[in-house]
């Protein structure tokens, strides 16, 4: 089992893989010295980007993110809006306190190397951190995977999972063993995800944490609705989701609604989060960064526009796409630089079906089949960020992941929970697909829209 306090993560945007997963890499290697006692010896620090963090790190803030780490800053608590002072001033005088700590030299120009030649050894995250005393003595060496949604593995670690922990009343590694644990108990999906959670961490510390989560989730999209003004990066794209959201609610106030108008808050919905999140503001990995918007916009869909949304219906629908998450994270995988973004966008619209479907009633046997269809027609999805940066096609895939999400758990409430395609195949499928994907379709940006984008 994945844990919702795993799968859902409070940090920053632009991504969780290239710099959610870096930033705490580099955070938990400056710890590391501190607890050895050596960071008061430390004169030289290195950071080394392999793979996917090499060719699209610099668009993704990986170089801000590890600069970040290295100071002892930890996703969750940094103000993004003080982050860019502190990597400002470490450009300029080419100083940094690592740790928090201790001052050293730093260049970041030639202590961050971005290594497109050097094939990653693991997996396509990849990032190596050295570092050196006063006389070149090697004080540590440690590489690190950013396996995707902000997880990350020390190589050589054992990465384990807690599915096997004794203390969970329900363990489920497929959806075959979560439908068949839900028929034995009695239990739907939330319920068993709750007994779960309150097994690990106490049945208030998982209530609170789905509370903490929601808060960031709609603070996050309410933002997104009130800025406006050109995005980071070269692209020159200009948030588009307040003036979009205004023209809709002004339309409301006249009356003069379109019949497709449902989408058009739900797309917006989700723009405004990924609009956020290419900005480098707060935002929820769900299940990744460049996803975060699916959720997120699938949720204030319920909330304002389902008759009968309440706050026990939210906290089911994380509850239960935290099960449907982790089932991707333990069998297939979430990041993009492994699978496409069919594991990123994807594996969202496939969560947001499954949360849907619950806080409306659904079955589990129809949650199942919400996840299952939803994931169905994101099969094959590419990860092709255009220059790099978690814009282009990144923020309007997940309007149309969100607005999948919806059409699936609608067409599974339709239902019975009898369908001829299992979760278990589809995500088996998805890994598959992912496998034989070619590289340059794996957030490298060597390919599909990043390279036939001729403005760029």
């Amino acid at each position: 089992m994945i844990s919702v306090f795993e799968l859902f993560k409070i940090g920053v945007g632009p991504s969780s893989s290239h710099t959610v997963g870096p930033m705490k890499a580099a955070a938990a290697f400056a710890a590391g010295l501190v607890e050895r006692g050596a960071v008061d010896r430390v004169a030289e620090v290195q950071v080394t980007l392999y793979g996917s963090l090499a060719y699209t790190g610099k668009g993704h803030a990986t170089d801000k993110a590890a600069i970040l780490g290295l100071s002892g800053v930890e996703p969750e608590a940094v103000d993004p809006d003080a982050a860019d002072g502190l990597i400002a001033e470490v450009r300029e005088s080419k100083r940094l306190r690592l740790a928090g700590r201790r001052t050293i030299a730093f260049d970041p120009a030639r202590a961050i190397v971005f290594d497109v030649i050097t094939p990653p050894p693991r997996h396509p995250n990849t990032l190596r951190l050295i570092a050196k005393g006063a006389e070149g003595a090697m004080l540590a060496d440690e590489t690190w995977l950013s396996v995707g949604g902000g997880f990350i593995i020390r190589d050589g670690a054992d990465g384990g999972s807690p599915a096997d922990d004794p203390g969970v009343p329900y363990p489920f590694r497929s959806g075959a063993e979560l439908l068949v644990r839900g028929r034995e108990s009695g239990l739907s999906i939330a319920d068993l995800m709750r007994a779960n959670e309150a097994s690990l961490r106490g049945a208030e510390a998982a209530d609170d944490y789905v509370d903490r989560v929601l808060e960031a989730m709609f603070k996050c999209l309410d933002r997104g609705l009130e800025r406006s003004g050109p995005l980071p990066g070269g692209l020159k794209v200009t948030r588009r989701a307040k003036a979009i959201y205004d023209r809709l609610t002004e339309g409301a106030r006249r009356n003069a609604r379109p019949a497709h108008e449902i989408m058009d808050f739900v797309s917006v919905y989700a723009m405004a989060v990924n609009e956020e999140n290419a900005a480098g503001g707060r935002v929820v990995t769900a299940p990744t960064n460049g996803a975060a918007g699916v959720i997120p916009a699938t949720l204030r869909y319920y909330r304002d526009h389902c008759e009968g949304a309440n706050r026990a219906g939210m906290a089911d629908f994380l509850m239960t796409a935290t099960a449907v998450g982790g089932l991707f994270k333990l069998n297939a995988s979430i990041s993009g630089a492994e699978v496409g973004c069919q594991g990123e966008v994807g594996v969202a619209s496939s969560m947001a079906a499954a949360g849907l479907c619950a806080a409306l009633g659904g079955s589990n046997a129809q949650i199942e089949n919400a996840a299952e269809i939803a994931m169905e027609h994101h099969l094959g999805m590419t990860c092709d960020p255009v220059g790099g940066l978690v814009q282009i096609p990144c923020i309007e895939r997940n309007a149309f992941g969100a607005v999948k999400a919806i059409t699936a758990a609608s067409l599974a409430l339709h239902g019975d929970g009898r369908h001829m395609v299992s979760l278990d195949s589809v995500i088996a499928t998805m890994r598959q697909t992912g496998a034989d994907m070619q590289s340059k379709y794996k957030e490298t940006s060597l390919g599909g829209l990043a390279v036939n984008f001729v403005e760029c």
